[in-house]
């Protein structure tokens, strides 16, 4: 907001993408593990001449892909990865958000019932598998500040454990996602965030899990073309949408704006 009042200019809106369960009121993250959050009101945090609309990551790259993805259709589930995993459930052109608003956590889904414990206090969970430091760790290198770089740069140079450690992401991958498959029957499934740039390396282990598993036949599995961008992109379209749908809000709080700078 600073930078941009230094411009001359002033934001239309804030918006918040979180790797956690949000609340129905837009502006409560009830439980982030991986960032220690536990009913964090981002609301009380953030300015309050400015109301900011808070929804999880993954939320917001399903909402990229529908709107500015080029073959999405209006039935599909969206994964999404960072140091956790997430997923977006569209159904009809709109979010399905369950009854508090945390439906899609799919990073929790159990793929191993007995394996180790997981931050949001199960275990064997899909995050413990396919999460990023999960397969760093699986492939014996250290987190660095590009982790997805590290292991696309290594897989194409042939590594064969990181290869293998993708390759077991994957499987564990579609083990998880036969279960939403077989439960929602989604059109297409989706990978993006930082699963899009590891693709090639996980898509063979998943896509047999998804076609040795699923009741019908094989649901068909696209990578997004927004990449680690959706998310964000997904955020900002939200306020440009809300903008667009009743621009004269808009309108009113600019002339409050430079009434006041008068």
């Amino acid at each position: 907001m600073a930078e941009a009042d230094a411009e001359g200019l002033w934001p239309a809106g804030l918006a918040v993408a979180v790797p956690g369960l949000v609340a129905r009121d837009g502006r409560t993250v009830v439980r982030a593990p991986n960032l220690d959050w536990h009913d964090t009101d981002l609301g009380a945090l953030l300015p309050a001449e400015l109301p900011p609309t808070v929804d999880n990551e993954a939320n917001f790259g399903g909402l990229a892909e529908l709107w500015l993805g080029e073959t999405a259709p209006r039935d599909f589930l969206h994964v999404s990865a960072e140091i956790g995993i997430g997923a977006a459930v569209v159904v009809d052109g709109g979010l399905l958000r369950g009854t508090r608003g945390f439906a899609g956590e799919l990073g929790h889904v159990p793929v191993r019932p007995d394996g180790p414990a997981c931050a949001c206090g199960g275990r064997g969970c899909l995050e413990k598998y396919a999460g990023e430091e999960a397969v760093l760790r699986a492939a014996g290198l250290e987190p660095g500040a590009d982790r997805v770089g590290l292991l696309a740069s290594r897989a194409a140079d042939g590594d064969e454990a990181v290869r293998r450690a993708l390759h077991e992401a994957g499987t564990a991958l579609g083990i998880a996602l036969t279960g939403a498959v077989n439960l929602l029957d989604p059109q297409l499934v989706v990978l993006g965030g930082a699963l899009s740039g590891l693709a090639p390396w996980l898509l063979p282990s998943l896509e047999a899990e998804l076609a040795g598993r699923t009741a019908g036949p094989a649901c068909p599995v696209a990578v997004s073309r927004l990449g680690p961008e959706g998310p964000l992109l997904g955020a900002a379209h939200s306020i440009v949408r809300a903008v667009l749908d009743d621009p004269a809000s808009v309108a009113e709080r600019a002339g409050d704006n430079l009434a006041e700078q008068a």
